[in-house]
């Protein structure tokens, strides 16, 4: 094993040499920094030196090259500052000239409100002396309608004569009314007709008022844009001006360093910065430490066998593919498995702690706890009988498979998913003596009369039969095949959500009369494959529904049946009532139809009472 050693200790080299090469890195950006500072600080004493002779020469160009972008820095900060300036002095302009137009516009708007008061005022006068003339043509026609039917009367009324004379009169007045009426429409008709004349002048007065207005507006905006515009050149050249006099600046770098580093190695520190030199001193001392360590990392290392390293290499790299291949196997492998027989037909799933918390369970509870308590009795069957567990408060989930036999009987397994380890059951069994225990190929279960118990899982216990729970345990063990995680079956129960109060699946739709109450029309059952609810009984309750046709032609016929006779397909068996309140939502997929609807309460607490296989009372029946 001595080449692990020699791995471990070639990476510990490796690692020391990383650090103090990035120390080093360091070092030497510091050293040239505080080479450029010292350069820059000591160009009055590098004066005295040919050898940076040229280096002076290039600061001075350079500093003459920035005193000009400078001033042009400053030209044009000036130019910005009057654009500023204009801009300003433009919108106050804008602002008394807009001022000054508001104002003469208001008498304006005022005359303009005031004839259209009037204008409407003449519109209701005149309205209202129309209105009279047909009041008086039709009284017109009702006293002539009367006089005719006064004639038609045989034999004549008594006071014939006298109801003759009075309609007569009536008749005589009605002309000089309308004359009046007439006289008055014309003089309405003439006011408003001057009327609107008046509205008409004051509206184009005030349309003329808003386009000079407009005008005014556009002209300081077309103003103020092309100020704008050369305040945004001058920006940017203000912008260009300062990166060339840093790129000025920059250049300047190389010749403050060349000075620095002579400057350094004479001795001589600037008379007002002492300090800088011994800073480039102590970084020195500094590169020279990291480089001289970084040598001698390297030489040890140069001293490995070569031969012990390529094991370690190939040990590393072979044990990191194998963890490669472990994590793929764990990733690729199912999160959660019920672990069901391979023969099983229909999968009922209950989600107590929804059942416990859904609005439907809680006015049943409330209302009528004995009925309650019996269909929740029958929705779990014998998972109520396992021991130690409060399951409303300890448990999350009851799973009950079913297959049904050719016979007519069934056998079920029952799983219970505690919400905690369920060590402490198991202790509570060892230690009864009611209980007598079996192994199972390694695997412990617990038996007494007619009851029996094994642990499948962490969190897992299967219920039920003694034939059964050994039955659970052999698939558990890999003895007999389970319920395959990629099957049609499982993947129906796995695309309803989880967090359901119930979900039932079935590849035997025909056969679940046989397994619960009946529940649906057989007519639905027979045309599909495989069958699938959820039902979440908040107040509405939801009920979403899956069936698998034989082909895709049959899953459209099928839906197309549901959204044209929803009354005939979607009703609980042997009931009137519906299973939805509004006609559902139906999508196809393929060979599956989906459908979503809205329960009603009568129909859900019967659609329960049939699962549990209890008998309804006679107030729900009658609902």
């Amino acid at each position: 094993m001595s080449f692990i050693r020699t791995g471990l200790r070639e990476i510990g080299l490796k690692i020391r040499r990383q650090k103090t090469r990035m120390a080093l890195r360091h070092e030497k950006r510091v050293l040239q920094k505080s080479e450029i500072n010292l350069g820059r600080e000591g160009c009055s004493q590098a004066v005295n030196f040919p050898e940076v002779r040229n280096e002076i020469v290039a600061l001075k160009k350079l500093e003459q090259e920035q005193k000009e972008v400078a001033l042009r820095i400053a030209t044009i900060e000036e130019g910005i500052r009057k654009v500023e300036l204009q801009r300003d002095q433009n919108a106050k302009e804008q602002n008394a000239a807009l001022t000054k137009l508001e104002e003469e516009k208001k008498p304006v708007l005022q005359r303009q409100t005031e004839a259209k008061a009037a204008a409407d005022l003449c519109d209701r006068e005149l309205a209202s002396v129309e209105r009279r003339l047909q009041e008086n043509d039709a009284a017109d026609r009702d006293l002539l309608n009367k006089l005719a039917e006064l004639q038609r009367q045989t034999p004549p009324p008594a006071d014939y004569e006298k109801q003759m004379t009075g309609i007569s009169a009536r008749r005589v007045r009605l002309p000089e009314e309308k004359a009046e009426v007439t006289r008055a429409r014309l003089g309405a008709a003439d006011a408003c007709r001057a009327a609107r004349e008046k509205l008409g002048e004051q509206e184009t007065a005030l349309a003329a008022m808003d386009k000079n207005i407009a005008k005014v507006r556009e002209e300081y905006e077309a103003r103020d844009r092309v100020l704008n515009e050369n305040s945004r050149a001058q920006q940017e050249a203000l912008k260009e001006a300062r990166g060339h006099h840093q790129i000025v600046e920059e250049k300047k770098n190389p010749a403050y360093l060349n000075i620095g580093r002579h400057l350094a190695s004479q001795g001589i520190a600037p008379p007002n910065a002492p300090h800088l030199l011994a800073e480039v001193q102590k970084h020195r001392a500094a590169v020279e430490r990291h480089s001289q360590h970084t040598a001698e990392l390297a030489v040890l290392s140069g001293q490995i066998d070569k031969q012990e390293l390529r094991k370690f290499y190939f040990a590393g790299l072979s044990v990191v593919v194998l963890m490669a291949i472990v994590l793929v196997v764990v990733f690729q492998s199912p999160q959660k498995r019920e672990w069901l027989p391979q023969e099983t037909d229909t999968i009922l799933s209950v989600n107590l702690e929804q059942l416990e918390r859904e609005d439907l369970p809680k006015r049943w509870r409330k209302d009528q706890a004995p009925d309650w308590q019996n269909v929740w009795a029958g929705l779990i069957a014998s998972a109520q009988r396992t021991p130690v567990l409060n399951l409303p408060r300890d448990a999350v989930r009851v799973t009950r498979a079913m297959a049904a036999t050719d016979s007519g009987t069934t056998h079920e397994y029952v799983l219970v998913e505690a919400r905690t380890d369920v060590s402490r059951v198991v202790n509570s069994i060892e230690r009864d003596k009611a209980f007598e225990r079996q192994t199972i190929t390694g695997l412990p279960m617990w038996r007494r009369p007619e009851f029996a118990l094994a642990r499948v899982g962490p969190r897992t216990l299967a219920i039920g039969g003694e034939n059964e729970v050994a039955s659970l345990a052999r698939v558990r063990l890999g003895i007999d095949p389970d319920l395959k995680i990629s099957g049609p079956l499982f993947d129906r129960l796995q695309s309803l959500k989880e967090g359901t109060a119930l979900r039932l699946v079935s590849r035997e739709p025909a056969k679940l009369g046989q397994i619960f109450s009946p529940l649906f029309n057989n007519e639905l059952l027979d045309n599909c494959e495989l069958f699938g609810l959820s039902l979440t009984l908040q107040n509405p309750v939801k009920a979403r529904l899956i069936l698998q046709a034989k082909s895709t032609q049959a899953a459209n016929d099928l839906a197309g049946r549901i959204r044209n006779e929803p009354q005939r397909l979607l009703k609980l068996a042997d009931s009137d009532l519906l299973l939805y309140t509004q006609p559902p939502e139906v999508e196809v997929q393929g060979t599956n139809v989906q459908l979503r609807f809205d329960v009603p309460e009568n129909s859900a607490r019967l659609m329960l009472q049939r699962l549990a296989k209890v008998t309804p009372v006679a107030a729900v029946a009658g609902n």
